[in-house]
C-alpha cells in the first residue's frame, strides 16, 4: 500500500507539472501571438505615417518607397525579436547566428550589396532623374527608370540598356539636362582671300534671325585661328537644353547654303601632286 501511494503521488507531481508548464506555454504561445499580430499592424501604420510625412516633404518618389520599405524591415525586425523573446529563445544567441549568417549572405552577395549601396547614393545625392539625357558607363541615353540595383536608359535608337548602379557610380556622370540652357559650340572656317568683316556680319544676322537661340547670354562669334588653309570663326549662341539638337543641325546645313549664296568659301584640306618625267638614261 505505501508503494502504491508512492506512486500514485509521482504520477500527481507529473501531471501537475505538465499542467503547469503546458499551461504556461500555452499562455506565452497566444502572448507571442498578439504581439506578432498587433505589432505588425502598429509597424504598418508607422510605415504608412512615415511614408506620407516624406511625400508631404516632396521626396524623390524611389527615396520615399525606399526609405518606406527600410523603416516597415526595421520595425517587423523588432516585432519578430519581441515575439521569440516572448517564446524564451535566448536573443543573445540567436543574435550571434544572425551576425555569422549576415556575413556569410554579405561575402556571397558583393556585387549585390555593392549596386544597392550605389543605388542609395544615386537616390540621395541625384544626380540625374527620370527624363534626363545623360552619358553614363560610357552609354548615351535619357533615364526610363532608376531603381536601388540598376538604372534603365534609352538610347537614341530605341535600344533599352539596363546598366548596374555600381558602374555608374564608380565613373562620370555627364547630365547634359541638368542646365535649363546650354551653349552650341561651331568652329566655322573661311578663305583667307573672303572679307572677314562681311563673313563676320553674315554670321552675326543668320544667329540673330534664329528665334531659338537666346539674346541672354549673348551669342559669342569672334575669329579664333589663322589655321593652315582658312580663318576659322567660333561661334556660341545660346539654347534652352530642349532645342539644342535641333539648333545645331539648322545652323550647320543654312550655313554651308548662305556661305554658297554669298560665295564664301569653305576652304578643306588640300595637296598638289607634281610629277616629273625622269629621262630614261
Amino acid at each position: 500500500m505505501p508503494e502504491e501511494n508512492k506512486l500514485s503521488d509521482t504520477i500527481e507531481q507529473i501531471k501537475s507539472f505538465l499542467i503547469e508548464n503546458a499551461s504556461e506555454f500555452i499562455i506565452n504561445l497566444i502572448l507571442a501571438f498578439l504581439i506578432f499580430y498587433i505589432g505588425k499592424k502598429v509597424a504598418k501604420v508607422l510605415t504608412n505615417i512615415s511614408l506620407k510625412i516624406m511625400e508631404k516633404a516632396k521626396l524623390d518618389d524611389v527615396l520615399c518607397s525606399f526609405l518606406s520599405t527600410l523603416v516597415n524591415i526595421s520595425l517587423m525586425l523588432i516585432v519578430i525579436m519581441a515575439t521569440l523573446s516572448q517564446l524564451g529563445v535566448n536573443m543573445m544567441g540567436l543574435g550571434a547566428i544572425l551576425a555569422a549568417a549576415g556575413l556569410a549572405i554579405g561575402l556571397s552577395l558583393q556585387g549585390t550589396l555593392s549596386n544597392f549601396a550605389a543605388g542609395v547614393m544615386i537616390v540621395l545625392f541625384k544626380p540625374f532623374k527620370v527624363g534626363d539625357f545623360v552619358n553614363i558607363a560610357g552609354e548615351t541615353g535619357v533615364i526610363e527608370e532608376v531603381h536601388i540595383f540598376n538604372t534603365v536608359l534609352k538610347t537614341g535608337d530605341n535600344v533599352q540598356i539596363t546598366i548596374p548602379n555600381s558602374s555608374i557610380i564608380g565613373g562620370n556622370v555627364t547630365n547634359f539636362s541638368a542646365k535649363s540652357t546650354r551653349r552650341i559650340d561651331l568652329v566655322i572656317g573661311c578663305g583667307y582671300d573672303d572679307n572677314l568683316k562681311e563673313v563676320k556680319n553674315h554670321l552675326e544676322s543668320l544667329i540673330q534671325s534664329k528665334e531659338l537661340i537666346l539674346k541672354d547670354p549673348a551669342p559669342v562669334i569672334a575669329v579664333a585661328e589663322l589655321g593652315d588653309s582658312s580663318v576659322n570663326f567660333v561661334v556660341r549662341p545660346w539654347v534652352k537644353s530642349e532645342d539644342y539638337w535641333a539648333v545645331r543641325w539648322e545652323l550647320l546645313e543654312e550655313i554651308k547654303t548662305s556661305f554658297d549664296e554669298k560665295g564664301f568659301s569653305i576652304p578643306y584640306p588640300q595637296r598638289d601632286v607634281h610629277i616629273h618625267n625622269a629621262k630614261e638614261v
